[in-house]
């Protein structure tokens, strides 16, 4: 278990472990992001909230920064995956400063190294743990402490981003795949 902001340590992830939420092994391409207004849809949060994160640092794009008025800010796959943790971890009670250490921590992690975290909280202090152990660990101390498995957000974005139009850095044409049954269904259902 690591303490999120003490010192870091790599996570090993098994070989074929990414291969549940990106079927063909790949991970989603570094250039591709999404627009604030798609950000804000797939991580669930108001648009107020990602330009203040964006305008502390909270959370910059990594992608594209806004220069000037009509300029617009680029978001790539980790980091609205970063903003839906924060965004669960603010409706949970943890106060900003306590998330900025967090979000310093899981920044220097690449998209498969954070399918294996678990982000635990007693509402003051952020944990972080990688491994089973570390749980059992943490909650033997006997407190009342909630979690956030980065995996399970990873999912919910991985089913919904393919709907929200996406741009490259480089202008280059983002490839676009044919939604799977289920985003089919969700669109049916929305639609009616």
């Amino acid at each position: 278990m690591v303490e999120a902001g003490s010192e870091k340590q790599p996570v090993q992830v098994a070989a074929g472990e990414q291969g549940e939420l990106f079927p063909d092994d790949s991970l989603p391409d570094e250039l591709v992001g999404y627009r604030g207004p798609a950000a804000c849809q797939i991580a669930g949060i108001t648009y107020r909230q990602l330009d203040y994160w964006a305008r502390t640092k909270l959370i910059a794009p990594s992608i594209r920064t806004a220069h000037g008025s009509g300029s617009q800010r680029l978001y790539s796959f980790k980091d609205i995956l970063v903003l839906k943790v924060v965004k669960r971890l603010l409706d949970t009670g943890v106060s900003l400063q306590n998330i900025r250490v967090a979000v310093d921590h899981l920044s220097v992690r690449g998209v498969r190294d954070l399918a294996k975290v678990t982000l635990f909280s007693d509402g003051t202090t952020v944990y972080e743990c990688t491994s089973p152990e570390e749980i059992v660990d943490l909650l033997q101390g006997g407190q009342g402490v909630f979690g956030i498995a980065v995996s399970g957000a990873m999912q919910e974005i991985s089913g919904t981003i393919h709907e929200f139009p996406a741009e490259r850095a480089d202008g280059g044409i983002v490839e676009t795949h044919e939604p799977d049954e289920l985003t089919q269904r969700r669109n049916a259902r929305r639609t009616g």
